[in-house]
Order: structure tokens, then sequence, then C-alpha cells
């Protein structure tokens, strides 16, 4: 099972918001198999050591660094922590404070010392996660599977979760009627499988709560329709997977799940570039560097569309947004799109870090402003 943390909006706006004068951002793969963490313990201890050096050779002071370094260690030591892992690992670190986000996606290792944190790698995340639930519903059998990028579905055990319909109904099964008064026999299947539904709604909020990971409903036409009328987590895709899945394996209810998750994203870029593209007609778009870096200064952004693996080096102007390139990265500094990206945040504005092929363009960003600059 992967165990996950993505970073809430108000968290977001934490770190982006953090200036300090030891500021370590980590970021590493990790694995869901609790036995196998031996080779992440050892990849953080690297890193962390690599990042003691850089805080060193920056004149950051050496009680704070040792602070730090000794929140790592801890971190590294802490058996539980790393029974519980996802894909990948982000590690925000200072010395007074250390905040973890497992996440969906595998991460390739980095380090970066500065006064800010590093947010880039943490946005993909809040873009598309690429893991979701499918609840396989049926009247002979409930089953939530969990589905994860890159490893086999498996089953997760629910509390609570009734086995079948004829489980779920206990002693209403052997009555006629329902202390409504309305039939409950052959007449009044709805009632019966109403009762199911919210058995199973009932049972998957303890595991759901607070989650914002989306689930996949596997069921016939009859039975989902009534599950999304009794349905209260909030993150149940309008797509489902049709036909009965109780004879439908794993891995298959994995692969159809994948389809629905590139529908969801398909269709919010979809939503995101006609909106752009009516924006730009009216002179609240641009590509252009240079000029969303000014406007998100200005809190002008509303929205911004990032190339997760494009860097462009250099700087922007602390109050008039100007952007200075330069040939390569200074000591560790937030480059242009790690900045402008910021700058959105703290606006309020909503930032997606996307495949360059996603982007209106050629350029690193897209941006849609608020209002004409």
């Amino acid at each position: 099972m992967l165990h996950l943390d993505l970073p809430t909006a108000a968290e977001l706006i934490d770190l982006a918001m953090a200036r300090t004068d030891l500021a370590v951002s980590l970021f590493l793969p990790t694995t869901p198999a609790s036995l196998e963490t031996d080779a992440d313990r050892i990849l953080l201890k690297k890193l962390t050591k690599e990042a003691v050096v850089r805080a060193q050779a920056a004149g950051a002071d050496l009680y704070r660094i040792a602070a730090l370094a000794e929140a790592l260690d801890d971190l590294i030591d802490d058996d539980a922590f790393w029974r519980y892992q996802a894909h990948g690992l982000a590690i925000y670190a200072t010395a007074d404070n250390l905040r973890t986000f497992r996440l969906p996606h595998t991460l390739a290792p980095l380090i970066a010392v500065s006064e800010r944190f590093h947010l880039r790698p943490l946005l993909r995340s809040v873009t598309f996660c690429n893991a979701c639930y499918v609840l396989a519903l049926a009247d002979g059998g409930v089953r939530l599977i969990e589905v994860a990028a890159d490893l086999p579905a498996g089953e997760v055990k629910v509390i609570g979760m009734p086995k079948a319909l004829a489980s779920s109904l206990g002693e209403a099964g052997g009555v006629d009627r329902s202390p409504s008064g309305r039939p409950v026999g052959a007449e009044g299947e709805k009632v019966l499988l109403r009762h199911y539904a919210r058995q199973v709604d009932a049972a998957l909020r303890g595991l759901l709560a607070g989650s914002d990971i989306p689930l996949v409903l596997a069921s016939g036409a009859a039975m989902g329709a009534i599950y999304r009328s009794v349905n209260t987590y909030p993150h149940l895709a309008a797509q489902g997977i049709p036909g009965s899945p109780e004879w439908q394996t794993e891995a298959e209810l994995a692969s159809a799940a994948r389809g629905v998750l590139d529908g969801l994203y398909r269709e919010q870029l979809a939503k995101w570039t006609a909106l752009y593209r009516q924006r730009a007609t009216e002179g609240r778009a641009t590509t252009d560097l240079a000029q969303a870096a000014r406007a998100a200064t200005g809190g002008a952004v509303q929205s911004l569309l990032v190339d997760l693996d494009r860097t462009v080096h250099g700087t922007v102007g602390e109050t008039d947004g100007a952007v200075t390139l330069t040939d390569g990265p200074d000591a560790d500094r937030c480059e242009v799109i790690e900045e402008t990206a910021r700058r959105v945040l703290l606006s309020g504005g909503q930032v997606w870090s996307v495949p360059p092929a996603d982007l209106p363009g050629t350029e690193p960003l897209a941006a849609i402003l608020r209002y004409a600059i």
C-alpha cells in the first residue's frame, strides 16, 4: 500500500513563504516495500552529507548545520517512518524544523541548499497524481484496489467493509418491509442496494478522510448510480469502469483506472488551454518568461503552467520582477521558473508542472493573467 501525504494548497504556500538562513531541500526515490528500504536510507545519508558540505561552503552557522544534520540523521534512523513509504520522498529541513512528503511518483535524487525551499519537484504531485483507488462494487462482493504508477495493483483491506450485499442486510434481509414501511423484498431492491452502498461509503470514510486521491468506481449501471447517490467522498471520478467487476482481475481494473486518470488530466488540461486561448485574445495570457515574471511579482498571474524539466538560470527582481539571465546556477539559488512559480503561489494563483508537450507553445511556461498588463 502506498502511504502518501500530498501537500495541501496551504502547505505549498507555507513552503513558498519560508525564508531562512539555511533551507535544505532533499528529494529521493523510495520503495513502498517495507523490507527493502535500506538502500533508500543509505541514499538519504549520502544526500545529507552532501547538503552539509554545501551548507558549510556557503558559510552557514556551524551550530545550525549541526542541528539540521541531527534532524536528518534521526529521520534516517526512524524505523517506523521507513516502514510506510511511496515512490518518492521530499524533505524540507531547516535547523528548527523538518517536513516530509511521501509522493506517488519516482523522484530523481536532488539537493538544494539555499535561503528558500525548492518546490518544483513537489508541484508535479499536485498537478497530476498517478495513483488512485478502484472501488470494485457488485452485489456479490466489494473490493478496494490500490493503483500505483509502477507497482502491481493490490487489494486494500478496509475495516468495516461489508463482504457482499447479503452480509450487509443483517436482520433486514429476512423481513418484507423496512422500518419506513417501504417494501424490501423483490419489489424493494433499490432500498437494499442503497443500504449496502451506504455501508460501503461509511467503511471508506476512515481510510479516505483528508485524502484527495481519485476514487474510480467499477460497477454495473444500476449499482453504480445508487452508490453515486450516497457517496460522500468528494474525489469520486465522474467517469467509472463499466460492467460488473466481479470477474475482473486487479490488473485489469488497474489498467482501466489508468485510462480514467489520463482522461481526468486531459480534461483539466483541455479546459486550461481553452481558457488560455480565450484570455490571449484579451491580452491576458503570455508565454514570455520576462512578462510572466513581472506579472507574478505584481500578483497578476491567475494560473501558471511550467515545464517540469526545463531550467532557466538567473534571478528575478524582488520588486520589479525583472529577469536577469546567467550562464549557470548561482550557489543553489532558485532559478527563474522556480521563482516565478513561487510568486504565483504566494499571490493565490495556481501552478501546474507539466510535460513540455502540454504547454501551448515552445516556451518553458505559460500564464493566464487576472488582468491585462
